[in-house]
């Protein structure tokens, strides 16, 4: 679900049975060969009952705004770094000196995350403890991941997710509003709506979830929580952050300038300009890209030397601010016969 949600973008059948027959191979394997658990093997003795399904809402809607809030901290990051009076491959250097003295204080905090989402299982920490660890664990994310080092942000956003989750859980509780017993299963699925807002992708949130915690019994809840989660993100318009990162490593340096990038789609007629003509023949407008060729079910890459028929579907990408003029050109390129 992951692959097809959040990498592919659309469903296909190769993809599709690929991606499930070499995770059910690996899953086979992690289970007879070394016998492993599920990852966040968390234990509740209570489901969630009907009358207090509000909280996922509110619940979704906090996680959906930090999940923005973490998209457009992560993002600003390289320029952030670009002020430090150290090349790039020295910036590694940064979270290694602050991480020194964060070891001695506060060493449980460190580490992927496992042990401190596995430690919220069991006795909750203090409100006033689970705020300072939220802005440590969300701060040195930032930092770590913002150098350049190899890590990745997959289990530290489970990890706040968790975290954000037993803030609210046990903040409801001291209020009365909320029995402490269900605080654990706001744990788990904060978990689910943080990644699903950060990550813009609901279903594989609550697959992944659901597999992790190794339960099915609280399908519906996580469903709330992270589409609220995902709602609320889209409405004040964040991306997915592993399609911006994505998308800052494979777009060329004239568009790495685009400040609002939008994709259009353009179809091209027979005995137009470019019907029957290679992508490199074709002078493109400045600050555009042609991202892909569509024909029928296929999807082309489109090198120079790939040809453009009249059926295809061109999909070019521009900034928001000079997608009139491209749009004019190249649809005019695609629909108007070469002049003599």
């Amino acid at each position: 679900m992951f692959v097809l949600e959040e990498v592919y973008h659309n469903f296909s059948p190769l993809v599709w049975m690929s991606s499930l027959a070499s995770a059910v191979a690996a899953d086979y394997v992690s289970m007879r060969v070394f016998g492993l658990t599920p990852v966040l093997h968390i234990a509740y003795a209570h489901s969630l009952p009907a009358n207090l399904y509000w909280h996922l809402v509110l619940l979704g809607i906090i996680l959906g705004l930090l999940g923005l809030l973490y998209n457009v901290v992560l993002l600003a990051l390289p320029r952030w770094y670009a002020h430090i009076p150290l090349p790039r491959v020295a910036h590694g250097i940064v979270p290694l000196l602050l991480i020194i003295p964060l070891g001695f204080w506060m060493p449980r905090v460190l580490g992927g995350g496992n042990a401190v989402i596995l430690n919220l299982g069991g006795k909750m920490p203090v409100l006033s403890a689970l705020c300072l660890l939220f802005v440590v664990r969300f701060v040195y994310s930032m930092i770590a991941y913002g150098s350049g080092l190899p890590g990745g942000i997959f289990l530290p956003i489970l990890t706040l997710g968790a975290v954000i989750g037993a803030i609210y859980g046990v903040a409801m509780a001291r209020m009365g509003l909320l029995p402490r017993q269900y605080v654990i299963n706001l744990v788990i699925f904060a978990m689910a709506g943080y990644f699903a807002g950060i990550s813009k992708a609901p279903f594989t949130a609550i697959l992944l979830i659901t597999e992790m915690v190794g339960n099915l019994g609280h399908l519906l809840p996580l469903a709330v929580v992270a589409l609220v989660a995902y709602v609320t993100t889209d409405i004040f318009g964040g991306e997915p952050i592993y399609a911006a990162l994505l998308s800052r490593m494979t777009v060329p340096d004239n568009l790495s300038r685009l400040h609002h990038p939008v994709t259009f789609e353009v179809p091209v007629f027979a005995g137009s300009t470019l019907d029957m003509h290679q992508v490199r023949d074709f002078t493109w407008p400045s600050g555009s890209l042609l991202v892909e060729i569509r024909r029928g079910e296929h999807r082309i890459v489109p090198q120079g030397s790939a040809m453009i028929r009249a059926g295809d579907t061109l999909v070019v990408m521009t900034d928001t601010s000079r997608q009139v003029h491209v749009r004019e050109v190249v649809g005019g390129a695609a629909a108007q016969p070469l002049a003599d």
